[in-house]
Parts: structure tokens; C-alpha cells; sequence
């Protein structure tokens, strides 16, 4: 499966921006989707999770209540509403699919990567 995220860009805090991540293959539905970020200088870290139906998500602590998960099936694309953004979000957010959870090892493909930059 090859993801190609998009939607990244320079935003005010408070902002909001969109992120997709498309598919390659038909077989998206085969997988959960999960999005990652890492910071210049940090860890990657789990940011949400979707199941393969879109049913049930999982968000990191300090992202709940501001970030949304969803998936359209049809168009083989997830994305990730980002609102009330926060200069500590600033990071390269990668896609990632494989198996519903929030840790690196639940992912068998990930994408490259968009970055999302928040000026204060």
C-alpha cells in the first residue's frame, strides 16, 4: 500500500487545517489508518486512529477534542481535521496503515509525510 499525505502548511495558532492521506490500493478497507507526528528533534508519536470501518477512533491525549479522525472508504482517503492548533503541534504528520492501535508497530505502511508548521 503506498499513502500519499498531503494538506500540511503554516498556520496561526488557533487555525485549523486538513490533512488527507490517499490510498494506492483497493484494499483500503482492509486496514486500519492511524496518523503520527514527529517534532523536529522529538520522538514519533501516535496523534489517532481509525478502524478499518470508521466506527471506532483513538486519539492521544493532547489532540482529543481538537483533532477529528474519519475515513471515506470509497475514496480510499483519511483524514485528520486539525482546529485550535497549538505552536506544540508543529510537526511532520505521516499516515500509516496496518492494524488498529496507537503504537509504530500496529503500522505496516506509512506515508512521507506533511508538515504542518503553527506560528504563535
Amino acid at each position: 500500500v503506498q499513502l500519499q499525505a498531503s494538506g500540511g502548511g503554516l498556520v496561526q495558532a488557533g487555525g485549523s487545517l486538513r490533512l488527507s492521506c490517499v490510498a494506492s490500493r483497493r484494499t483500503f478497507t482492509s486496514y486500519a489508518m492511524g496518523w503520527f507526528r514527529q517534532g523536529t528533534g522529538k520522538e514519533r508519536e501516535f496523534v489517532a486512529a481509525i478502524t478499518r470501518s470508521g466506527g471506532t477512533t483513538y486519539y492521544a491525549g493532547s489532540v482529543k477534542g481538537r483533532f477529528t479522525i474519519s475515513r471515506d472508504n470509497a475514496k480510499n482517503t483519511v483524514y485528520l481535521q486539525m482546529n485550535s492548533l497549538k505552536p506544540e503541534d508543529t510537526a511532520v504528520y505521516h499516515c500509516a496503515a496496518g492494524s488498529y492501535g496507537y503504537s509504530d508497530y500496529d503500522y505496516e505502511f506509512w506515508g512521507q509525510g506533511t508538515l504542518v508548521t503553527v506560528s504563535s
